[in-house]
């Protein structure tokens, strides 16, 4: 699975509503995506009848978080169906996540001037429909008909109205009153009619001043509006006023945010209604602006009515978004009452949810929704399920201590149907200490309920209770009882390249030697190319392997030897450029590698027998890959194949596997019950070919063929995928089942202890100690994100009964 260190939680970054949905039945975008200028608002209609902005105008927006010099663009305005284009051009910087203002022609009418502008032209813009290009040169465009977007030099392009000369299609058409605007987070998709929505005139310059024609009076006329908080948010979970525009709309600030693509701030409304099913808070977004009011303004904000879906599947959250307008009235006020979190039993009830009522004593997604924007607060002491994420300040807690806890603190996930009700997001945005699971929040965590993608609902700390850690232990494998005995071992070391840090090296090798205790055979997931993520077709991993290799020998372990096979160049899926691929580490003292030529990217090792007759078996190529032109292993990992020879002549083959990972399924908090698991489909595809290639090693030796299939296999357990892989536990056994409930995890994800990472074995293994290596999961310093797992093949074990040493135990313990 990807790494929770990159992901980043999508904070309140507007999309138009349902984009997800609607661009999936869209045609192809015409031109490259512009990720650094783009056009941002248009406006027409300055100075006609009843337009309050006297000038036409034209705003660019610079989505980066550095300046971009325009000196030697222009901005080109033609008509609908004209293809004559009217030239300004452009001089100067916008600055880092700033506006730049380019004023065109006067109407006649009109009571507000805009804002000093950083370009100024004369051309009269039509108020309903037109074109307008954003161009690196100061070169009119000519003869590019109804295709001007991919003209040369053409940056970005705005057709809007009735206009077929557009990226895509067409903006909304404009009127006296309306300007287009970007939508949401200034995302550019290349569809005018999906980036930009028509609205209130706003308009905005590189020093950050902003003129809105929703706002010509500024706060001399600081009169509520007819709408509260409560209205606009409803007794269900989509807004019944989604799509209108709310003016002067009061509220007392509990939150802001300044930095990032989703700037804005939260409001609540301190007189509440008597319906106990409407949210007194919301969020208001504005984009790459930042807001200019802080904790405890009263104010008066005016927008759009939206719902942002921060992810395929997700809840949407209510919101105030596209031109934003508001009116300070006073400052230092005292906040609304937090409420305190009292969840109830059950998570969430099942079908489309935004169809049903919310039913908040019964559900906590329904209890969470009620409370959507609002300030709560964590009265009581917690337990941390997850350890603090520094980098990102966030952190779960159990407000249910007694729910399916772990013995080390942390709460178990179980089943699809039990997603462990008591689990709660935090988020501090002044930052949080590192702490690992198992340590206590101190009660007094206040702040403001958002909703995001991964972590779906997420109390927005403004006040983080204190915390203790909890000394937790990280554990270690006790040395074997005979020297024959066999360790294999599994180890996900979270995307390794020859140009990380020497220190990442020299933990992830202390971790073999004295956590795993020189495993005699290590399988590896995620090992990168030698030049990591940088993208120049470089596959191999020699560099990388070679120095983890000998950061081992420096910490106390066997000189490895090792075996991979390189991927194809961006085939195999991880992080772009890095070609992660499964590599084989094996101790030579101990181990025989059996090398059969033949083994690339392309080519499919098959089980061979000696004779026709006989049911002693080899692999056609050693190393080699399982079936790679399956259309199962598409852009992922393809397994990893070895033979070995240990304690003698016993044959044992090894089969390592990084399965295509979960991302891109829906989320616990989907807005459908039970979430969809969209790509379980491949995994059930993989899990099916390594199935059919072990049930070939079982057949044709009889049975006799030991199998060690291991590896990030990405699903539970419980799952289907894991029930098709070891065909129902008859064909493999897998060892997390043979722990306890309470220990089967080597992962923690949105503060569920889950299990990612699997061992399974062929029957022709009797005798075996097995466990989970808890040294990276439940702690905040993380060498990977991922727990190794180990087994030891005992000597001695082919007989019935079994002796008491080979039966079934752990050699895992505290270090």
């Amino acid at each position: 699975m990807a790494s929770p260190r990159l992901r980043r939680l999508i904070m309140a970054a507007s999309l138009p509503p349902l984009l997800a949905t609607t661009m999936a039945t869209l045609p192809t975008p015409a031109n490259a995506l512009s990720a650094d200028v783009v056009i941002s608002a248009v406006y027409g209609g300055g100075g006609n009848s009843g337009a309050t902005i006297k000038n036409d105008f034209i705003e660019l927006a610079n989505l980066t978080g550095s300046p971009v010099n325009v000196s030697g663009w222009s901005v080109q305005y033609a008509s609908a169906a004209g293809a004559v284009f009217q030239m300004t051009n452009l001089s100067g910087s916008i600055p880092a996540n700033g506006r730049y203002l380019v004023q065109q022609a006067p109407g006649a009418g009109g009571t507000l001037s805009l804002p000093t502008p950083d370009a100024t032209g004369s051309i009269p813009m039509s108020a309903t429909s037109g074109v307008v290009a954003l161009v690196t040169a100061q070169i009119p465009l000519v003869g590019c008909g109804t295709s001007c977007s991919t003209a040369p030099n053409v940056k970005d392009l705005v057709g809007y109205g009735a206009t077929a000369n557009v990226e895509t299609l067409a903006a909304p058409g404009l009127t006296n009153t309306t300007a287009a605007a970007r939508s949401g987070a200034m995302i550019d998709t290349d569809n005018n009619s999906v980036d930009f929505t028509s609205g209130v005139p706003k308009a905005t310059n590189t020093a950050g001043t902003t003129v809105s024609a929703d706002n010509p009076g500024g706060p001399t006329d600081p009169t509520p509006g007819s709408v509260r908080i409560h209205d606009i948010q409803g007794a269900g979970r989509i807004s019944p006023i989604v799509g209108q525009n709310v003016t002067n709309v009061p509220g007392i600030v509990t939150a802001v945010r300044t930095t990032g693509n989703a700037r804005g701030y939260w409001m609540q409304d301190p007189s509440a209604d008597a319906d106990p099913l409407t949210s007194e808070g919301i969020f208001v977004f504005m984009g790459s602006t930042s807001p200019s009011v802080v904790i405890g303004d009263s104010v008066l904000a005016t927008g759009r009515v939206t719902e942002f879906r921060p992810a395929t599947g997700s809840q949407a959250l209510t919101e105030l978004g596209g031109p934003i307008s508001t009116i300070k009235l006073s400052s230092g006020n005292a906040l609304p009452a937090a409420v305190p979190v009292a969840f109830p039993d059950a998570f969430t009830k099942s079908g489309a949810l935004e169809a049903q009522p919310l039913e908040p004593s019964s559900y906590v997604l329904d209890w969470l929704e009620i409370h959507e924007g609002m300030r709560i607060s964590v009265a009581q002491d917690t337990r941390l399920i997850s350890p603090v994420n520094t980098e990102f300040d966030e952190l779960w807690v159990t407000l249910k201590p007694a729910q399916n806890p772990t013995p080390r603190g942390g709460v178990i996930y179980k089943g699809y149907d039990d997603q462990n009700s008591g689990r709660l997001m935090i988020l501090a945005l002044n930052g949080a200490p590192a702490a690992n699971v198992g340590s206590t929040l101190a009660g007094g965590t206040t702040g403001v309920l958002d909703y995001q993608s991964f972590g779906g609902y997420v109390l927005l700390a403004t006040e983080l209770g204190a915390i203790t850690e909890g000394g937790l232990k990280r554990q270690k494998v006790l040395p074997p009882k005979k020297q024959g005995d066999l360790s294999v071992a599994t180890y996900n070391v979270e995307n390794l390249a020859a140009n990380n840090p020497d220190e990442k090296f020299a933990r992830l090798a202390e971790a073999v030697v004295d956590a795993l205790g020189k495993p005699d055979i290590l399988a590896l997931e995620e090992i990168q190319d030698n030049n990591g993520t940088t993208n120049n077709g470089v596959v191999a991993a020699d560099q990388t392997v070679a120095k983890f290799i000998a950061a081992i020998q420096t910490a106390g372990g066997p000189v490895y030897d090792w075996r991979s096979i390189d991927p194809n160049d961006g085939t195999d899926g991880g992080a772009p450029g890095g070609n992660i691929r499964q590599v084989f580490l094996f101790n030579p003292a101990r181990v025989t590698f059996v090398d059969r030529p033949g083994g690339d990217a392309n080519t499919a090792t098959t089980v061979l027998r000696e004779r026709p007759t006989s049911n002693q078996i080899y692999l056609s190529a050693s190393p080699g890959r399982i079936n790679p032109g399956s259309g199962a292993w598409s852009t992922s990992r393809k397994p990893l194949v070895g033979e070995f020879l240990y304690d003698g002549n016993k044959q044992l083959f090894v089969i390592a596997n990084h399965f295509n990972s979960k991302g891109g399924d829906h989320p616990l908090t989907a807005a459908v019950q039970p979430p969809n698991r969209v790509t379980e489909v491949q995994r059930l595809q993989q899990a099916g070919e390594v199935r059919d290639f072990v049930q070939d090693l079982t057949t044709k030796s009889g049975g006799a063929a030991r199998v060690v299939v291991l590896g990030d296999i990405n699903d539970y357990q419980f799952s289907p995928v894991l029930q098709t892989l070891t065909d129902n536990g008859t064909l493999l056994k897998t060892l997390i089942d043979t722990l306890p409930v309470e220990e089967r995890y080597s992962y923690v994800f949105d503060g569920n202890s889950q299990v990612l990472d699997h061992i399974l074995i062929s029957p022709s293994i009797k005798g075996y100690s097995y466990g989970v290596v808890h040294i990276n999961a439940e702690f905040s310093d993380q060498d990977s994100d991922h727990d190794p797992q180990i087994i030891r093949i005992l000597t001695g074990c082919n007989i019935d009964p079994l002796p008491a040493r080979c039966l079934p135990g752990s050699p895992v313990v505290d270090q």
